[in-house]
């Protein structure tokens, strides 16, 4: 018979966070597969329980699975662990859990604290519908091709950001999905708990005044029909009307009109103008 995989959330900042029967599989199983074996161990001292432990990260997720599945199969049991939350959201797991599922080895998923969760719950946006969309891309222009797809989204949307990219990822947000309420939480179920409610400009803001720290989670509400964003025109429209728009509306020279358009549409300016060039010498381009 193969052992069981194990499916263990663990604390996202309060080590109080644990549940009951995560610390029964915890002191139960043969092994424990964890990103961070330090920071792992911490939690099992906390709760005196000592285990074989085994790295287990995105750059040996999948030379680790084969391992672990190959134990699995002669039936040792294998607890599965993230640094935080829930293994597999916005971390290592997948790998594994697929080939056990393949293998035919029971998977357990033994549920507890989540900061997608506990985030939204708290964020005073629409909870009945909701996109997660884990880390968005770290480059701008293709954060805001990213945030494109989202723009007409019915759904709140919750994001993972690293407080580096925090500041630029808000401003890509509120170009392109225009000045939405959102809500913006950091260090959760920690000490130091913070939760910023309000439009993306003034959550911009409040986070401009400081040095940013700790891990966040941004939800941002779904576009009210009455809040028409600009970038709702541009996915209607092709580029090249789109910068006719602007320049009759505004009276902007064509360069201009197209780096605006560019922006808003987290293209380069060379694709922008190729895409340019290609509508304007396609006779069905009005």
């Amino acid at each position: 018979m193969p052992g069981t995989l194990y499916l263990v959330a663990t604390p996202i900042g309060n080590l109080e966070d644990t549940t009951l029967s995560a610390l029964r599989v915890l002191g139960e199983v043969d092994i424990i597969a964890c990103e961070d074996t330090r920071h792992t161990r911490k939690l099992l001292s906390h709760y005196k329980i000592s285990k074989p432990l085994v790295s287990y990260h995105e750059h040996n997720e999948r030379a680790r699975s084969g391992e672990l599945i190959e134990k699995l199969l002669a039936g040792l049991s294998v607890a599965l662990v993230s640094d935080a939350g829930m293994p597999l959201i916005s971390d290592p797991g997948y790998s594994i859990v697929s080939e056990a599922a393949k293998a035919g080895i029971p998977i357990v998923p033994i549920p507890g604290a989540s900061a997608v969760i506990t985030a939204l719950a708290a964020s005073g946006l629409p909870t009945s519908e909701f996109l997660f969309a884990g880390f968005l891309p770290p480059r701008s222009a293709q954060r805001k091709r990213r945030l494109h797809d989202f723009a007409t989204s019915p759904s709140s949307l919750v994001l993972y950001e690293a407080p580096h990219r925090i500041k630029d990822c808000v401003d890509d947000a509120r170009e392109i999905l225009g000045d939405r309420q959102a809500a913006l939480a950091r260090e959760l179920t920690k000490l130091h708990e913070e939760i910023i409610r309000g439009r993306l400009s003034e959550i911009a803001a409040r986070i401009s005044e400081r040095e940013p720290k700790g891990e966040y989670v941004l939800i941002i509400g779904p576009k009210s029909p009455s809040e028409p964003t600009e970038v709702t025109a541009a996915q209607d429209n092709t580029i090249i009307e789109q910068v006719r728009a602007l320049m009759a509306a505004e009276g902007l020279d064509q360069k201009t009109a197209l780096k605006r358009v560019a922006k808003l549409r987290g293209l380069t300016r060379r694709e922008a103008y190729r895409q340019l060039i290609n509508q304007t010498d396609n006779p069905e381009t009005p």
